[in-house]
């Protein structure tokens, strides 16, 4: 510990290092905690407020340790940072030779194999993929780690990438001609031989889940595991403790058999029939789920049957074969309905369709990987607790016994922010709410000069409040710049919200946790309603009735926590260093009507609070 206070303090190893950086006693704090769970291979449950500096807290005594360490992110944005900044800058002011490693999905690399095969193949869905194709291909002869965010000249969302990556499915392992050169296999093995390997939570859960050869490998040697945004992990978790199907896979599954078959078994023409009769059904049922979930299985067991004998004539459709048996297992596990523990429930997209199944929870089998092996588990964010209490967050992780800690956020919010809840504002549950709340916000922006961000709970009320703004800007003839959640990607809107300086940007669910605008460019965060989770949600609804049907109540014991939760990182979007200063306005009545109102107002950060627009027009001004 007295080397912890050593690198912490104002004249220490950090100080010399890092520009900017002082001594900050919940810093020191919580790195002292975190040593000591890694010391005794225990669980630590820490809650670090904005402005504490848990990044570096938990960093210094993970890389002083001397063990194997995984770092699992809730965003790739997190994930670079560690990688590409933090990590770097305290090996070199520790002077600890630590080797990192930085490791994706699958899906993030060139894959060889299908690279080649669908060039030799040529039949693409546009020119446009044409286009990329050909990029790529330049792209992997060159490329070091195959990493697709590395060919930046290919669009993130271009279709063309499905076609020249692989999945856990149609990777033919070592098997493949291309083994020795994957780039996939390349990454993990840089991993099993790093000190600290860097993951995001989809790879983590996906790969303990399906026990793939990535973390699933790594977690045996490894001797602490840090969950950094782990308020995100419930959710996650639950994903992946659950079984999925999509039309998607079906549809992939279907082309990957055709492609196949037109090389190793030109000479059998029932193949390609029986794989395009899958892709019809599937489309089928994205169209039609009640009528033709039936038909969709019934192709795929034709396809299967088909590829009894003609998966023997290459390893690929072999692996066609039993992906198509392992589709078949989940999709008729999903048509046979589920028990008191699960919820089946059914996710539609713009070109595809999932049949999900959910645990109700997944708190057992979580803690069960947990004491699996002894090593000592950190799980730290902002916002964990519900004003202290981290019994919501724990009993749904399965941590009950877990060490929890809160350290309060060092920035002087008394005076640095003011909370404002107006008077008069329609329940939030009517049509005449996102007006009131972009009319009662106008005030703000104008006397701001912009630089508001306006978070909205839902799609449909962001795009009505976008619409709305953009009609009060023209008739007032303000030349605030308007940005909305989907005009770029987060980080292109991000980087021309600070850029303008005297913007407004309306969003969703994307812009209220892991953004980070520091000094004059953001001054105001209106949120438009508390972030209760929609009551048609099927998953929430089953959790509801169950713990009802127990006699709990779910709204205080689950929908509130998860509320509160939500709303606390919304609510950090606002105040991010110590020179920083803004309004939060929060145009939710029940803020201020309904008793647990308190509750809430008690978990945010302690601003002081008004009701009076004239009061805040004056802070912004700086009166």
């Amino acid at each position: 510990m007295a080397v912890l206070d050593e690198f912490f303090s104002a004249h220490g190893a950090l100080a010399r290092v890092v520009h900017g950086f002082r001594a900050r006693p919940f810093q020191l704090e919580m790195a002292r905690a975190v040593a000591q769970a890694i010391e005794s291979n225990s669980v630590l449950v820490a809650e670090a407020g904005t402005g504490t500096g848990k990044t570096f807290a938990y960093l210094v005594p993970a890389l002083v340790s001397g063990g194997k360490v995984v770092i699992s992110t809730g965003t790739k944005t997190l994930q670079d940072q560690l990688y590409d900044r933090d990590i770097p800058t305290l090996r070199a002011a520790l002077k600890v030779p630590v080797s990192i490693a930085l490791l994706k999905g699958r899906a993030n690399y060139v894959c060889h194999h299908h690279l080649e095969r669908v060039l030799a193949d040529g039949r693409l869905p546009a020119r446009e993929d044409a286009r990329h194709l050909a990029v790529i291909e330049r792209f992997a002869r060159t490329s070091q780690n195959g990493d697709r965010a590395d060919c930046a000249t290919v669009p993130e969302g271009a279709a063309v990438w499905s076609y020249v990556t692989s999945t856990r499915e149609n990777c033919l392992g070592s098997e493949c001609r291309h083994y020795d050169h994957c780039f996939v296999m390349r990454a993990r093995a840089q991993a099993l031989e790093a000190d600290v390997v860097v993951v995001n939570h989809h790879l983590f859960f996906a790969d303990l889940v399906l026990r793939d050869e990535g973390v699933g490998e790594l977690l045996p040697a490894c001797n602490t595991v840090i969950f950094d945004e782990a308020h995100q992990l419930p959710e996650t978790a639950s994903l992946f403790f659950g079984d999925s199907v999509s039309t998607t896979q079906l549809i992939e599954l279907a082309r990957d058999i055709r492609l196949e078959a037109a090389v190793a078994a030109k000479d059998y023409a029932p193949l390609p029939a029986a794989a395009q009769a899958l892709d019809k059904a599937a489309r089928d049922l994205r169209l039609a789920l009640s009528e033709e979930s039936g038909t969709a299985l019934a192709r795929l067991d034709d396809l299967g049957a088909e590829l009894q004998e003609q998966g023997k004539r290459s390893e690929e459709l072999e692996r066609c074969r039993q992906r198509a048996l392992t589709l078949a297992e989940c999709t008729e596990r999903w048509r046979s309905g589920a028990d008191g523990s699960r919820v089946r429930w059914v996710e539609l997209f713009g070109h595809a369709l999932h049949l999900n199944s959910t645990p109700l929870s997944i708190a057992g089998t979580f803690r069960a990987q947990i004491e699996e092996h002894a090593r000592a588990w950190i799980f730290t964010s902002a916002t964990l607790s519900v004003g202290g209490d981290f019994s919501h967050y724990c009993g749904e992780l399965g941590l009950q016994d877990a060490h929890s800690v809160s350290w309060d956020s060092p920035f002087d919010y008394e005076h640095q922010a003011l909370l404002y809840v107006p008077e008069t504002l329609p329940d939030p549950n009517t049509p005449e709410h996102t007006p009131a709340v972009i009319e009662a916000a106008l005030p703000l922006i104008e006397a701001s000069g912009g630089r508001t961000f306006v978070l909205f709970t839902s799609l449909r009320a962001m795009r009505e409040g976008h619409a709305l703004l953009e009609a009060a800007f023209a008739r007032r003839r303000w030349d605030f710049p308007l940005l909305a959640q989907g005009m770029g990607s987060r980080s292109e809107l991000l980087e021309r919200f600070r850029r303008l300086g005297n913007a407004v940007l309306a969003g969703s669910h994307s812009f209220w946790e892991g953004v980070d605008v520091r000094g004059e460019a953001l001054s105001v965060v209106v949120i438009d309603k508390l972030p209760f989770a929609a009551p048609d949600d099927p998953v929430l609804a089953a959790r509801i009735d169950k713990m009802n049907q127990e006699g709990r109540n779910a709204f205080l014991e689950y929908q509130l926590p998860e509320a509160v939760i939500t709303l606390k990182q919304g609510a950090g979007r606002l105040i991010r260093d110590e020179n920083d200063r803004g309004v939060l306005m929060i145009c939710d009545p029940r803020l201020i009507t309904r008793s647990y109102g308190k509750r809430i107002l008690g978990s945010l950060p302690p601003m002081r609070r008004t009701r009076n627009a004239a009061e805040v027009v004056r802070f912004l001004a700086g009166a």
